[in-house]
């Protein structure tokens, strides 16, 4: 894109005798369009971290009014304590090159001697940080009104620092073992899996992790009367729910669309105007239509099964559409995103009354809704992916990191 560029610069000041500050621009072009990708990758990260107050704010509203205070604390310690455990050693043990099962490279233990020859700068670190601090965001939700607040400092700090980084060097460094861009034939069915934004990568693992914590430290005091039969808990506060709802789908644009990492990147020469900005608003739309199906499958459903029109079951079936999505986004037809929605929906309807039969008490749904739903986004992906989108998207995956 560079050369096009500069060729037609050099044509057009040919002629008004200013081929000097053409051959100029030319020169800086790759400085300019590293700024405006680094700014890009920022401002994702920026956008990406407004999940973290939509996450405290769905919580909040959630549960019980006594408990608000603890849930608060809990997800500002989320980032707290996820940033300083990702700088010592999450990333090097995400992103540090190995033989495919976890990073090892020491020069990105506390991001010593960063950047390096890797191509990795700190607006990569920083993008990065917030998919980490996700993970423990949806547990502590999960796990919620019932947990000791030493306990969970520990366990979002190990969470953070060496289970989700294990998890994503898997799939997103270029060696990990079930990586789809692996330097040689992935170990996993030899091809890899697709994991964009992370359905598998981030909301299973949040998702799991939350289901053994709620499953270990029982359900809450008064979920169950004598014979073992659920009480029903309303959300204390809906306008909370609410807006963390939208604020939560607010920063999954950050999340879904920033995970190309650049902008200002050429497909086609022969189609100029088609590039990574093209893909990136493809990707903003799939993102948009799966959550919205979601949300109208859910309420109809719901309503269809004998409940009342409830704004809650929509901000839930919204976010069910967003979590599926995430693996496949930026790889399937805006259409595809429909089937997404629909299906991720009566996933988590049919996980919700299972768990409730089993008494299980997640505070948030949040095992049903990040596991189960994560793990139906990246069946849709390997089922729905179209194979020019994701010709391309190796190609810039390739290009972007190593």
């Amino acid at each position: 894109m560079a050369s096009e560029t500069c060729s037609i610069l050099s044509s057009s000041f040919h002629s008004i005798n200013m081929t000097d500050a053409s051959t100029f621009l030319c020169s800086k072009f790759s400085e300019i369009a590293l700024a405006i990708n680094t700014s890009y990758l920022l401002f994702s990260a920026y956008f990406s971290f407004t999940m973290q107050i939509g996450f405290a704010l769905l919580t909040a509203g959630s549960i019980r009014s006594k408990n608000i205070t603890n849930v608060m604390l809990t997800n500002i310690m989320d980032a707290c304590i996820g940033a300083i455990s990702y700088f010592i050693f999450g990333f090097a043990i995400a992103f540090g090159p190995t033989d495919g099962f976890i990073g090892d490279h020491h020069n990105f233990f506390a991001l010593n001697s960063f950047p390096d020859s890797s191509g990795y700068d700190f607006s990569f670190f920083l993008f990065q940080w917030t998919f980490a601090i996700t993970p423990s965001g949806i547990t502590s939700g999960s796990m919620a009104e019932r947990t000791q607040f030493i306990a969970y400092l520990m366990y979002s700090f190990y969470l953070t620092g060496f289970v989700y980084p294990t998890v994503s060097h898997w799939f997103w460094s270029s060696n990990g073992w079930a990586s789809a861009t692996r330097d040689h034939n992935s170990l996993l069915f030899s091809s890899g899996a697709i994991d964009f934004a992370g359905s598998g990568v981030v909301h299973m693992v949040g998702g799991i992790a939350g289901l053994w914590g709620s499953f270990i430290e029982g359900p809450r005091v008064g979920m169950f009367d004598g014979s073992r039969r659920a009480s029903t808990v309303h959300s204390h506060d809906v306008p909370l729910v609410v807006l963390g709802t939208f604020l939560v789908w607010f920063g999954w644009h950050g999340y879904n669309a920033g995970s190309f990492l650049t902008i200002l990147q050429s497909y086609e020469q022969q189609f100029p105007y088609y590039g990574q900005w093209s893909a990136i608003g493809r990707t903003a739309v799939t993102t948009t239509l799966a959550g919205c199906t979601a949300a109208l499958t859910t309420l109809f459903t719901k309503r269809f099964l004998g409940s009342h029109w409830k704004v809650t079951d929509a901000c839930s079936g919204l976010l069910t559409g967003l979590v599926a999505i995430t693996s496949g986004c930026a790889v399937v037809d805006p259409w595809a995103s429909i089937v997404c929605g629909v299906v991720a929906a009566l996933v988590k309807i049919g996980l919700d009354k299972l768990a409730k039969k089993l008494k299980f008490d997640d505070p948030l749904n949040a095992a049903q809704l990040h596991g189960g739903c994560g793990a139906w986004g990246l069946l849709f992906t390997g089922l729905f992916a179209t194979k020019k989108f994701v010709t391309v998207l190796s190609v810039i995956i390739t290009t972007s990191l190593l």
